[in-house]
């Protein structure tokens, strides 16, 4: 399928992308790019059966292994550097000191003595609780012990917090989610902070306070639990895509929107579809937090999280959204400002998402002026999965790219700089 002409439907959808500058956020000098790391809910749940199944139960023999295996198979040197403990972690009481603690039979030796360790390999660690009486699987929840559970945690030498909303009343959550905060910071402990506190409004029917929300939380869930399948992925792209006018200005260095892990390398998703994933959540600048068993993960599915170029876009410093800028007849076009800025020209990541599903490819031709382009010296291309260079493209060229179904062609188009074609055309990185 060709699709031409595509000047009028894109140029309202262009016109928008470059929007102002996000409402100023959470100023703890944390997440000024998307966090990576890996995450243990998808792929491992609440998984608490260490007798009849000891290799996949949560216990600090998995973030043992699972802190190994990010560093030895290349995940720390590709930016993945957080290790980042779920539910279930917890023992059903808090000690004598009303202090949380770990389950003693799954974590024997502790939480700070896996933070050591997790500490010791150059990572970053990463812990789950909720603001509530109970976690979303029944352990303790923070209600009643905010301060102390925030000091707790900087004891432990926590990087990063989750904290979740089972079991609270959502009109609670204006005011629990930024006290918490506050003992957090309060502690002198740098810790990204992750807050589901939008999520639980919207079930519920409320409205969310996003400039509340941007001013205290490092990130944020605004949808459903990602499952392991290709529904659910897109299901989170429809939802990012219908509600971008409201999203995309939340989010912006130490401030962004969180659309959940990434499932490539588990059971749903095809190879197609998990480029498509990891382009997707690249150019929506949404945290890289990978769900997966990295000691059985195929080697194909580990380079697509591992695609340098891919994470390239998701960290950029400008740490704009990404919006998609068409849809028709199943084709998506998405479109994200990235570095470098030349004069008053953005760089740009381009994702030609095709969702159709008859068997063969389907072709996108549009003019990079149609993607909003304009640069007269031309934008340098090249395609970031296939390595494939197209050289310099200006406006008028026509890019042709041949999308296979249920997968993505993700092209990054640098500016270059010609000072005899544009006035002070010297890149910029902000």
């Amino acid at each position: 399928m060709g699709l031409t002409g595509m000047m009028g439907i894109l140029s309202a959808a262009v016109a928008a992308l470059v929007l102002p500058p996000a409402v100023l956020g959470l100023d703890n000098g944390l997440a000024l790019t998307p966090p990576m790391g890996w995450l243990a809910w998808e792929r491992f749940r609440c998984n608490t059966d260490c007798v009849n199944d000891p290799k996949n139960c949560i216990s600090e023999n998995l973030f043992y292994e699972m802190a190994d295996r990010l560093v030895a198979d290349g995940f720390l040197a590709a930016g993945y550097e957080y290790l980042n403990i779920d539910d279930c972690w917890l023992s059903r009481e808090r000690d004598a000191h009303g202090r949380l603690q770990a389950d003693p039979d799954r974590f024997p030796n502790g939480i700070k003595a896996l933070a050591d360790y997790v500490h010791s390999k150059g990572l970053k660690i990463g812990i789950y609780e909720d603001y509530g009486n109970y976690t979303c699987a029944g352990y303790p929840g923070i209600l009643g012990y905010l301060e102390t559970d925030a000091q707790t945690f900087a004891d432990w030498d926590i990087d990063y917090v989750k904290l979740d909303g089972c079991y609270s009343h959502p009109k609670d959550m204006d005011r629990g989610y930024p006290e918490f905060g506050y003992y957090l910071n309060r502690t002198g402990r740098p810790m990204v902070y992750s807050c589901s506190w939008p999520v639980y409004q919207i079930y519920s029917g409320m409205t969310p306070d996003y400039a509340s929300i941007v001013q205290h939380c490092n990130l944020w869930r605004n949808f459903d639990d990602i499952q392991d399948s290709w529904a659910s992925v897109t299901s989170v792209i429809d939802y990012y895509g219908d509600q971008q006018a409201v999203l995309i200005p939340l989010a912006g260095p130490g401030h962004f929107n969180d659309p959940d892990m990434l499932i490539i390398g588990n059971f749903g998703l095809s190879f197609e579809q998990s480029k498509a994933q990891m382009a997707l959540w690249s150019v929506m600048a949404s945290p890289l937090l990978s769900s997966v068993d990295l000691r059985t993960i195929g080697a194909d599915y580990r380079a697509i999280l591992q695609n340098r170029a891919v994470i390239a876009v998701n960290q950029d410093p400008l740490g704009i959204q990404g919006k998609r800028i068409f849809k028709d007849k199943g084709i998506e076009i998405w479109a994200r400002p990235i570095t470098p800025v030349v004069g008053d020209f953005y760089s740009y990541a381009i994702v030609f998402f095709n969702r159709r599903v008859d068997g063969t490819p389907s072709q996108v031709s549009v003019t990079i002026q149609e993607l909003g382009m304009l640069n007269p010296a031309g934008y340098k291309t090249e395609d970031l999965f296939a390595a494939r260079t197209y050289g310099v493209l200006y406006p008028p060229t026509r890019l042709k790219v041949d999308v296979n179904p249920s997968g993505v062609v993700m092209v990054r188009c640098g500016a270059v700089c010609d000072l005899e074609l544009i006035y002070n055309c010297r890149p910029r990185s902000r």
